[in-house]
């Protein structure tokens, strides 16, 4: 399976896959408004063979100023879930941002998937999430000393 960078030829690729995956929710646009922000960092918007998947990383922040990166949503077209399409672009996502010095990854998302991945409840490191509802789901990977405290999604996650 090849995993790439996002090019502009993609992105109505990256829109369907994802309206797809989430059933039309509001995810789709979150990755436009995301490609649009301070936040977007292009080296962690990823695809698999063809736009059957994507996975998108972008700046956030633990307390006022340490960078972390913010993972989501990942996408897989339906018709490729659980094949190891999401397996390879977590991979990948995770490699290239270790490669780049990312000191945390943080998501919300299910534990017993993301496990698999080295992710812990971002409780366990301090660090908490925007909705505090989130905690059971909110977690982080962590590649190096990293300080306790809130975490702040790229913008356009606000808007949600």
């Amino acid at each position: 399976m090849l995993i790439r960078r996002e090019t502009p030829a993609d992105i109505d690729a990256i829109r369907d896959v994802t309206n797809l995956a989430f059933k039309n929710g509001p995810e789709a646009p979150l990755v436009d408004w995301l490609r649009a922000d301070v936040g977007w960092i292009p080296e962690f918007s990823l695809v698999a063979d063809g736009v059957i998947g994507h996975v998108v990383g972008t700046r956030g922040y633990i307390g006022d100023d340490f960078p972390a990166l913010g993972i989501g949503p990942v996408s897989v077209h339906p018709d490729h879930q659980r094949a190891g399409v999401g397996k390879a672009l977590m991979h990948a996502l995770l490699g290239a941002a270790e490669a780049r010095g990312e000191q945390a990854v943080i998501l919300l998302g299910s534990p017993d998937y993301y496990s698999r991945y080295g992710f812990r409840l971002a409780a366990e490191f301090g660090i908490t999430p925007p909705d505090p509802s989130w905690a059971p789901h909110f977690q982080a990977r962590l590649f190096g000393e990293v300080p306790a405290g809130p975490f702040r999604y790229a913008e356009p996650f606000n808007r949600l």
